[in-house]
């Protein structure tokens, strides 16, 4: 059995909107997501979570807090993915995914969220809890 350990970072703006990624393989559908990847090398969820949010969209943060811990299997992977609270403290909104599989980076509002096709649906009602 695989597995697979990641980290997810939320951010939320002056205007009430998260922060999302648009990504997908070529051959898959492209769907919305908060910035999250695998952790490399020996990191920390928290440093994962930093770096991964700044190679989907060029915005440094910092790790305010662990939100939650989601854990489960796909397709025979068992994943556990730490979600933490992060504040753009810096850079600039650009995508340097090395992976190549970002396409978009937007700011989305609560509305916004209800009708957009996640990655993780299951994440809708937990990310509306931050848009109030």
């Amino acid at each position: 059995m695989n597995q697979w350990v990641g980290a997810s970072g939320v951010c939320v703006n002056e205007d009430n909107e998260i922060l999302m990624v648009l990504q997908g393989k070529p051959e898959e559908d492209k769907k919305w997501t908060v910035p999250s990847g695998g952790v490399e090398g020996g990191e920390s969820f928290r440093d994962c979570c930093k770096r991964e949010i700044n190679e989907e969209t060029g915005y440094q943060v910092e790790v305010v807090e662990e939100l939650k811990v989601k854990k489960g299997c796909y397709k025979s992977i068992h994943f556990e993915v730490h979600y933490f609270k992060a504040e753009v403290i810096g850079g600039t909104r650009r995508i340097q995914d090395p992976d190549g599989l970002i396409l978009d980076i937007d700011w989305k509002s609560r509305e916004d969220l209800k009708t957009l096709p996640l990655s993780f649906p299951e994440d809708l009602e937990f990310l509306l809890r931050f848009l109030t």
